[in-house]
C-alpha cells in the first residue's frame, strides 16, 4: 500500500517512560526514567517517515488520520492488516475493530485475558510481544502491516514500541499515536479512540456503541451524584512496593483528573518531582489521611494482602476500616472500557465511612 506521512515538525524522540513493577503511581503508575528499550536491532534507518512496500488498500478511496502527535498518515485506502498496543485494540474492539496482531500484555499468568485485553477475542489475535522491550520484528513484518496503532503515556512517544528498534518498526508500516496522558482528558483520550475506530470500519451508531456511550454518560452521573450524596470522603491513589508507598498526583493521571471533575476529592500529594506520584517510605506512608485508597490492582503489583505485614499499611484508617477499591491503573479508552471504573468508585464512595 502506498502511503505518505506528514508531521507538524520534525520532533526529537522523547525517551520512554519504563514501566515498574513496583514503583509504580503516575498515569500509568510508572516509574523511573529509562535510557531505551531493550529489544532488537539498534540500527536507526529512516525512521518516521520511512514507508512500506506498496499493496493494495481495503478500498479505492484514499485514507487518512491525523494522531495526536500532529503526523497525518495517508494511505491509497483504508488499512488492511492493523497491529495495535494492546489496550488501544481493546479499546478498537469495543467499537466494532478488531485487529490482525497485538503488542503488550495479552493474557497473564493463569493464561486469563490481562485487564487490558478488554473483551479481545485472546485466543484468536496474535501478539508480536508481551512484556516490555519485547516486540517481535520478524513476526511483525511477516504481517506486513499497513499500520501501527499504540498509546502515548508520553509525548510523542508510542507506548510499548521499545526505542532502539522503533526506527525499523515505523520503517515497516506507518504508526498512530493516541494520547492518553494529561494534558487530554478521559473524554478526549474516549473520543480519539472512537474516531480511529471509524476511520478504521466501525459503526459508531451500531447499538452496542450508542449503548456504552449512554452508560458512560449515566456512569459518569452517578459517580458525581455519589461525591455529592456522600461529601468529604478523601480518595487517594496509591501503589505499594515492598520499599516505597506511591501517592498519585491527580493532575497527571487523566482517570484521576476526571474523578476530580466529578466531584470527587483526591489526596494531592506535596512533593510529586517526577511529575506523577510522590515517594514515600513506608514509615511515612500515614503522611496523608484518606477515608478511601484506590490500590493498584495490576498483576506484579504488591495487593492488600501482600501489604498486611506493613505496620504502617495496616494503620491507614482507609486500611482498618476496609475502604480499599481496586485502581485500573492501565484503562482502555473506550466507553464501554471506562464505565465500569466510574460505576465502581461510585459504589465504594457512596458506601464509604469518614474515617480519616
Amino acid at each position: 500500500m502506498k502511503t505518505s506521512v506528514r508531521a507538524r515538525s520534525a520532533l526529537p524522540r522523547t525517551p520512554l517512560l519504563r514501566r515498574s513493577a513496583t514503583a509504580v503511581g503516575g498515569v500509568l503508575c510508572v516509574g523511573a526514567l529509562l535510557t531505551a528499550c531493550a529489544g532488537g536491532d539498534t540500527d536507526r534507518a529512516s525512521g518516521r517517515d520511512a514507508a512500506p512496500a506498496e499493496r493494495t488498500g481495503a478500498s479505492g478511496e484514499e485514507w487518512s488520520f491525523t494522531d495526536d502527535r500532529g503526523v497525518t498518515v495517508e494511505l491509497d485506502g483504508r488499512p488492511e492488516t492493523v497491529v495495535a498496543f494492546v489496550g488501544a485494540a481493546a479499546a478498537l474492539h469495543d467499537y466494532g475493530v478488531t485487529v490482525d496482531a497485538v503488542f503488550g500484555p495479552l493474557v497473564g499468568p493463569d493464561g486469563e485475558p490481562d485487564i487490558q485485553a478488554g473483551d479481545l477475542p485472546v485466543d484468536e489475535v496474535e501478539s508480536v510481544g508481551s512484556a516490555w522491550g519485547e516486540f517481535n520484528l520478524d513476526a511483525y513484518a511477516a504481517l506486513e502491516p499497513d499500520l501501527l496503532v499504540s498509546t502515548m503515556f508520553v509525548e510523542d512517544a508510542l507506548w510499548y514500541v521499545p526505542d532502539d528498534s522503533a526506527a525499523k518498526i515505523e520503517s515497516l508500516a506507518p504508526s498512530i499515536g493516541l494520547s492518553v496522558a494529561s494534558p487530554s482528558t478521559v473524554v478526549e483520550a474516549i473520543e480519539r479512540h472512537s474516531e480511529l475506530a471509524e476511520a478504521l470500519g466501525g459503526d459508531l451508531s451500531a447499538d452496542p456503541v450508542t449503548e456504552a456511550r449512554e452508560r458512560f454518560e449515566a456512569a459518569a452521573e452517578e459517580l458525581r451524584q455519589a461525591a455529592e450524596d456522600n461529601p468529604g470522603i478523601r480518595v487517594m491513589a496509591a501503589s505499594g512496593s515492598a520499599d516505597l508507598f506511591y501517592v498519585s498526583d491527580p493532575k497527571a493521571s487523566p482517570d484521576l483528573s476526571y474523578f476530580v471533575e466529578l466531584g470527587v476529592e483526591m489526596v494531592v500529594p506535596d512533593d510529586a518531582p517526577a511529575g506523577f506520584f510522590e515517594e514515600l517510605s513506608w514509615e511515612n506512608a500515614d503522611r496523608y489521611d484518606a477515608d478511601i485508597i484506590l490500590l493498584d490492582g495490576r498483576t506484579g503489583v504488591m495487593q492488600a494482602d501482600d501489604l498486611a505485614d506493613k505496620p504502617t499499611w495496616a494503620q491507614l484508617p482507609a486500611v482498618r476500616a476496609d475502604q480499599i477499591a481496586y485502581w485500573t491503573t492501565e484503562p482502555r479508552y473506550s466507553h464501554a472500557g471506562f464505565a465500569p471504573i466510574l460505576e465502581d468508585l461510585a459504589e465504594a464512595i457512596r458506601n464509604a465511612d469518614r474515617v480519616a
